[in-house]
Order: structure tokens, then C-alpha cells, then sequence
């Protein structure tokens, strides 16, 4: 499906019905927009995995502005800004009032920055595998620099640099990487899950240039008051479980849980746990 919002198209999709039969009633379940990552990826990769969870909320994916299946546009309009006010024009448009947001590396840093811009809109928010300041490039270097292969040191040299020329290279740089990404790492699913990703080097670069480098949202976190929940992988190579502790600490009553044999993908490494720990936390009110 796609939505005509501001000055582009959205591309959306939904999972699990809104209403169901609750004995002599009808219950309305929660809405949980998925927010992915990248930038420069889509929603696709959370698709399978997340499926389970139907039963509990009804789950609404999109592509971010200029990515996956939602129309292109002038680069410079590929910011974190347009982001948040994209999804805030998803929510108006579906006529939705509190939602939980469930944002995935960069997409929990649009689902922080979204927090604190909206959280009168936002019953639950559910962090994954994140981080919350320009710190995690540096992090990321380093534990790349201990672990990675030279090959894998070259490519994330080459990823931050920022300067990849077409959405083939950004491809094969991640393919490269994907080793460190998960701990369960299997070549084939890799290679299916890119096949099925539609990838915009743009929206990356222009990432980098333009909010990566140097944004900080340490300060305002404790100003978050909405129910958090933050998941991390213990072997996280690019948002180290450092950088979520940081979080968990600084929003209020947060609740921090560490997933000891994920790396990024936690999803990927340990689907199961993590399906329980979301499904468990839905239910719980402040």
C-alpha cells in the first residue's frame, strides 16, 4: 500500500488484524509501527521474523522516504527530520492515536528522535540494537579494528567514509560485513535477504554527512517518560551493548535486557527470546 504524505509516497504494509472476537466483545489490539534501519535499507528483513507478534499488536512496516519501495526524491531530502514527520504523517493518516513504536538500529534512533518530538502519541517504545550519539562510529572502528578481518576492516573503512557510489557497492560492502553482524551468520539466507532489499546508497551517505557524525540524544533522553524497553546484542559490532546501557540509564525506568549470543541481528540470533521479551513487555502499563 502506499500513502501520499507531504512531499512524497510511503510505501506500508500490515500484519494481523486491529479487532478480533474477545468472547461476547470485540478487543481492539495495539498498533506497533517497525521501524527499520539502514539508512539506505527497507522493512523487508523484518518481515518473517516478526510475523509471531501479529498476535498481540497489529504490526505496521513502511519504507523511510527515498527507500526500499517508497518513491525517490531529491537527496537532500533524506534527512532524520523528514523521517520522524513522515512517520507522524503514517500515524494521521491511518487515524491512529497511541501507537508503540519498535525501532531497529537506525530506526531506533527515528523512534528516539520520534520520542521526543511525539511521545503523547507513543503507548510502548522498544529499542533494538541502537545507540543514541555519534559515539557508535568510533565504537564501531575500534571493535572492527579487534575483530574484523582486513577485509572486513576495509569495507567498514569504506562504509564510513561515505562516499560509495552506487547501491551495488553498499550491497557488497554489508554482504562483507555480515559476518560481524550476526552470530549465526549463514551465507545463503545473507545473500536472500539482500536479494530481497532494496538498497539507496544515497540515503546512507547522505546519513553521514548529515546526522551520523554528530548527533547526540544523551540530554534530552530523560525527558522520555513513555514505558522503554531496550534490547541489545552482547557481540553487537556496531551498536556495542554499551551504547544501550547508556540509553536504559538515561530514559526513566527503563528496561534493559542484553541478548548474550546476538550480535546486531538479533532477530537473526536468538528470534525466539527476543519475540518473548517484546510480546511480554506489550503488556505492561506505568
Amino acid at each position: 500500500m502506499r500513502a501520499k504524505l507531504r512531499d512524497t509516497e510511503i510505501y506500508f504494509d500490515i500484519d494481523g488484524m486491529g479487532l478480533v472476537p474477545d468472547g461476547p466483545e470485540m478487543r481492539e489490539k495495539p498498533v506497533m509501527f517497525v521501524v527499520h534501519g539502514g539508512p539506505g535499507a527497507d522493512h523487508s528483513s523484518h518481515k518473517a521474523g516478526m510475523t509471531p507478534l501479529a498476535d498481540r499488536a497489529q504490526l505496521v512496516y513502511f519504507d523511510h522516504r527515498g527507500q526500499g519501495r517508497s518513491a525517490r526524491g531529491p537527496k537532500d531530502t533524506y534527512t532524520l527530520e523528514n523521517n520522524v514527520e513522515d512517520m507522524e504523517a503514517l500515524r494521521l493518516h491511518l487515524g491512529l492515536d497511541r501507537i508503540v513504536v519498535m525501532g531497529t538500529s537506525y530506526g531506533g534512533m527515528v523512534a528516539m528522535a520520534y520520542a521526543l518530538r511525539y511521545q503523547q502519541h507513543i503507548s510502548h517504545l522498544i529499542l533494538v540494537a541502537t545507540a543514541a550519539s555519534h559515539r557508535l562510529i568510533d565504537r564501531a572502528k575500534q571493535i572492527v579494528a579487534e575483530r574484523g578481518t582486513e577485509r572486513q576492516r576495509a569495507a567498514c573503512e569504506r562504509l564510513w567514509a561515505g562516499a560509495l557510489e552506487s547501491d551495488a557497492q553498499f550491497a557488497e560492502l554489508l554482504e562483507i560485513l555480515g559476518p560481524l553482524y550476526s552470530t549465526t551468520f549463514d551465507p545463503q539466507k545473507a545473500a536472500e535477504s539482500s536479494a530481497r532489499t532494496l538498497y539507496n546508497v544515497d540515503a546512507w551517505n547522505v546519513a553521514l554527512e548529515r546526522f551520523m557524525r554528530t548527533f547526540d540524544f544523551t540530554p534530552r533522553l530523560p525527558e522520555i517518560e513513555v514505558p522503554t524497553l531496550v534490547i541489545a546484542g552482547r557481540h553487537d559490532w556496531i551498536c556495542p551493548p554499551d551504547l544501550s546501557e547508556e540509553i536504559a540509564r538515561l530514559i526513566p525506568g527503563a528496561d534493559l535486557r542484553i541478548f548474550e549470543r546476538s550480535s546486531h541481528a538479533v532477530r537473526a540470533d536468538e528470534p525466539r527470546a527476543l519475540l518473548d521479551a517484546i510480546a511480554g513487555f506489550l503488556v505492561y502499563k506505568r
